[in-house]
C-alpha cells in the first residue's frame, strides 16, 4: 500500500490525509472530521497517535536552494506541518516491547500497510475514550 491508496482509504472514512505524511518510516498527518489533526508515528518499538487541535498546523517557506533569486523565486513552496508549539491533547500508545516482544526499532521497519490496522485501533481507542481516562497517555491493550 502506498500513500495514495491510504489517502483513499481515509478519504472513504471522512479523514483527510495532509502533506508532510510519509510511509517510511511511518509518519501520518491526518485531519479528522471534526477538525483536530491526529499525528501517527511508527518509532522505535512504539506505535503512537497524538491528537491535537486544528490550530496546531501551521505553514513553513522552503527557501530555495540557491538562495540567489535568479533560477528561482525569493520564496520556495509552502509546506504544512505541526507548529513547534503544538502540544497534544491526548496521546494514545501501543508498546511493541509489551505487546509483540520486540526489542529495537521493529515499529520503524514496519511497511504501511502493516501500520495501518495500528492507526485505526488508536485512532478508535482515542475517539472512543472514555471521559475517565488519563488525558496524556493511554496504552492500548496489555498482554
Amino acid at each position: 500500500m502506498n500513500l495514495s491508496v491510504f489517502g483513499d482509504l481515509l478519504a472513504s472514512r471522512g479523514l483527510r490525509l495532509l502533506p508532510g505524511s510519509h510511509a517510511v518510516p511511518v509518519e501520518l498527518l491526518v485531519q479528522l472530521p471534526d477538525a483536530t489533526i491526529a499525528r501517527f508515528t511508527a518509532r522505535g518499538t512504539t506505535l503512537r497517535l497524538r491528537r491535537y487541535a486544528a490550530t496546531a498546523l501551521t505553514s513553513i517557506v522552503i527557501a530555495p536552494e540557491c538562495g540567489c533569486g535568479d533560477h528561482h523565486p525569493h520564496l520556495g513552496p509552502n509546506r504544512v506541518t505541526l507548529s513547534a508549539y503544538a502540544s497534544p491533547l491526548t496521546e494514545d500508545v501501543i508498546d511493541g516491547e509489551l505487546l509483540f516482544g520486540w526489542t529495537g526499532h521493529e515499529a520503524g521497519l514496519l511497511p504501511l500497510v502493516d501500520a495501518a490496522p495500528h492507526f485505526f485501533t488508536l485512532l478508535s481507542a482515542t475517539t472512543e475514550a472514555p471521559a475517565t481516562q488519563h488525558p496524556d497517555r493511554t496504552l492500548v491493550g496489555v498482554a
